[in-house]
């Protein structure tokens, strides 16, 4: 009788039926397994130790795999959280920011707003005897003056103010102005209330206007300005006047020449934006911006010497065949002397201006040309 040769077992993919697996890699079964298990078809039996031994080795290598990918997955995340926590940090400091821009500005805008109205308003609080129509004028006006400065530093761009990032240029303008009106104000309280301090202010104003009173001076055309009828008090206070007025202005520009050369403006730590300090200057149109500020500043600096000249003269010229120019009411001859001072000393200051830009875009083109050639020929 021939025995019967016990035949091979199939080879199965996976573990035996009667047992139970708890991975679910092994419940899914990747192409990873079927490969190496297919393998070992060839050479061992599914009973076989060595198949076993090998189908552990998978899924340990499966679930180690897993293992790395989700320490991969949590370290994306945990770097997607604090990437996103910096961002909503860098965000919210932004914001915060410019939120504190915005309030600086509003408030500097407020603040100069009644300065301006403090200055238009000051005549009238310091002369006596001012009727109800001139103060509800001067409240008017110092209302539209004041909102349009608000209006003007509330902006982002201005559209009038020169140099309003440029301080102290207005600065030292404005003190100028303030000082003027305050001196000049002060000189007519003193006729009708003389006291100590108004007493004072018309001794330096007389000394001053005395002094500078010689032919062909600025003060001696001022005093042409008047009627012929006049007396010879009102020509004294006029002189006075102008006198304290031009005095204020020169050294109101020797200050801001003195800021110039030492080197303080425009102020080297901030950029200087053409747009906004030059609203009326438009640096794309016409010839090269150098050549046109140059030119501009010595328009400004030529009115600035000519004007306290020419006013007296156009004044006169402008009034024949008109009643001439009566200073005899205060704020009349406040306004006049402060205006035919002003005026010229603000010209001058906007021509020295205009030429310190000039100078600094000559300088930055110079140093980037040098830049630029330095990277051209490198040393070898």
């Amino acid at each position: 009788m021939i025995p019967l040769k016990r035949s091979t077992p199939p080879c199965i993919l996976g573990p035996e039926p009667s047992q139970t697996t708890k991975s679910g890699a092994v419940l899914r079964g990747g192409l990873f397994h079927a490969a190496l298990l297919i393998q070992s078809c060839n050479t061992f039996t599914a009973e076989s130790p060595q198949s076993r031994v090998i189908f552990i080795q998978a899924v340990a290598v499966d679930s180690e795999r897993r293992q790395e990918l989700g320490n991969i997955e949590a370290t994306r995340l945990k770097v997607r959280d604090i990437i996103g926590n910096l961002t909503w940090q860098r965000t919210g400091r932004g914001r915060m920011k410019g939120s504190r821009t915005v309030v600086s500005q509003l408030t500097g805008a407020i603040v100069r707003m009644v300065l301006v109205m403090v200055l238009v308003a000051m005549p009238s609080v310091l002369l006596v005897e001012v009727t109800a129509d001139t103060k509800q004028m001067v409240a008017l006006v110092a209302l539209f003056i004041g909102l349009l400065t608000f209006v003007e530093y509330n902006a982002t761009y201005p559209s009038l103010v020169e140099f309003r990032d440029a301080a102290p240029f207005n600065r030292v303008r404005y003190m100028m102005l303030l000082a003027t009106v305050v001196s000049l104000s002060m000189l007519a309280r003193g006729a009708a209330y003389p006291s100590t301090l108004t007493e004072f202010t018309d001794a330096v104003g007389t000394l001053i206007g005395n002094s500078m009173d010689f032919p062909y001076s600025p003060v001696r055309l001022a005093t042409l300005m008047v009627s012929n009828d006049a007396t010879i008090e009102q020509i004294a206070s006029v002189r006075t006047a102008a006198g304290m007025a031009y005095l204020i202005s020169l050294i109101s520009l020797s200050v801001f020449v003195i800021i110039l050369k030492a080197g303080r403006w425009p102020d080297r730590s901030k950029a200087f934006n053409v747009w906004v300090n030059l609203p009326t200057f438009d640096p794309t149109a016409g010839a090269d911006v150098v050549t046109r500020l140059t030119r501009d500043a010595r328009i400004n600096i030529a009115l600035g010497f000519l004007l306290p000249f020419l006013t007296p003269a156009v004044v006169k010229i402008a009034s024949t065949g008109f009643e001439p120019l009566t200073l005899t009411s205060p704020q009349t001859l406040i306004w006049t002397m402060t205006a035919w001072a002003f005026l010229p000393a603000s010209l001058f200051m906007r021509g020295i201006a205009m030429g310190r830009i000039a100078d600094m875009i000559t300088e930055t083109r110079a140093a980037n040309q040098m830049a630029a050639d330095g990277k051209r020929y490198v040393p070898a």
